[in-house]
């Protein structure tokens, strides 16, 4: 059987999320398709493919072949194009994903240095605020903020981030300005729940960490509509250092209760666990991590007076 087709197939089908979109995509019947993916399972002893009517899903085997294919199909590319003698210049489409604010803040500004430094490579950056499944979704690489599981994938570390409390000076002058946190209860806050409670914040102390009971009088759901309420002066609000950034510098937030704060949270970049990742994605791995370990060091320090 031709192999290498077959993988191909089968990554267009996981790509597309259907048999039938699959199929479309590369031009060929459903039923050709539906057949190759049968006899690659045959071949294998295993399935690869949950198939339903509503949704087509990997089993565990599947996930295993489909990284490895996606990688021998990438490496073969890459071998024939240097025994042709074509030169190897990173080309090609890589997928990003990254937290909304931290996308915005500091990945669009090296993508936008590396696009103007290789014009044969695009890039498609998913910001979202929830975990996506990197191979379902055909990531490349994304960056995570806090503790990661043991996956098995590749991971750099990039640096932290503060898990910080603010408020804009007008509140901090009305209601004045928390020294422990016991104090944040007898103040009002803005939450935004995917980072935070709306009822309690957690704060460590010498005695190990206490909790806070708040009272929050906007909960929202994006970093950005916190740091909107708080510019406003409705209150307290806990956001990661880097979402805070541009206001503290300007002035218009202040940092509090800074020797009360969490450890801070690694930052990662993770790609499925390649043994020898594309060449686009190490070009952009390369490029990439020395210049978010700098913006990542400077928000940390320079804007926090650290």
């Amino acid at each position: 059987m031709d192999k290498f087709g077959a993988m191909g197939i089968l990554l267009r089908v996981v790509e597309r999320g259907s048999l039938s979109s699959g199929a479309k995509s590369l031009e060929l019947p459903l039923a050709t398709v539906s057949r190759r993916i049968a006899e690659l399972e045959d071949h294998l002893g295993t399935r690869l493919l949950n198939r339903s009517s509503r949704k087509l899903s990997l089993t565990e085997p599947g996930r295993r072949f489909v990284e490895a294919s996606r990688r021998i199909l990438e490496q073969v590319d890459e071998a024939e194009r240097s025994t042709r003698g074509a030169l190897l210049d990173p080309k090609g489409k890589l997928v990003l994903t990254a937290p909304i604010v931290f996308g915005r803040v500091h990945l669009v500004p090296v993508v936008s240095e590396f696009l103007a430094e290789y014009p044969d490579i695009d890039v498609k950056l998913i910001l979202a605020d929830r975990l996506l499944d990197l191979l379902e979704s055909s990531i490349d690489a994304a960056f995570r903020i806090g503790k990661l599981s043991d996956s098995g994938l590749s991971v750099a570390n990039l640096g932290t981030v503060r898990r910080i409390t603010c408020a804009s000076p007008s509140y901090l002058a009305r209601h004045g300005r928390p020294m422990t946190p016991a104090d944040v209860s007898r103040h009002v806050c803005v939450t935004f729940d995917n980072l935070a409670s709306p009822e309690a914040w957690r704060f460590s102390s010498p005695r190990g960490d206490v909790l806070a009971t708040i009272r929050s009088r906007l909960t929202v759901t994006t970093a950005e509509a916190a740091v909107a309420g708080a510019v406003c002066g409705l209150g307290l609000t806990r956001l990661l250092s880097y979402q805070v950034s541009d206001e503290v510098r300007a002035g218009r937030l202040e940092l509090v209760l800074e020797d009360h704060e969490l450890p801070p949270w690694p930052v990662n970049i993770i790609s499925l666990g390649y043994d020898a990742p594309t060449l686009r994605l190490r070009t952009f791995l390369d490029f990439a991590i020395p210049r978010l370990k700098v913006r990542l060091e400077r928000d940390g320090e320079v804007a926090f007076g650290r």
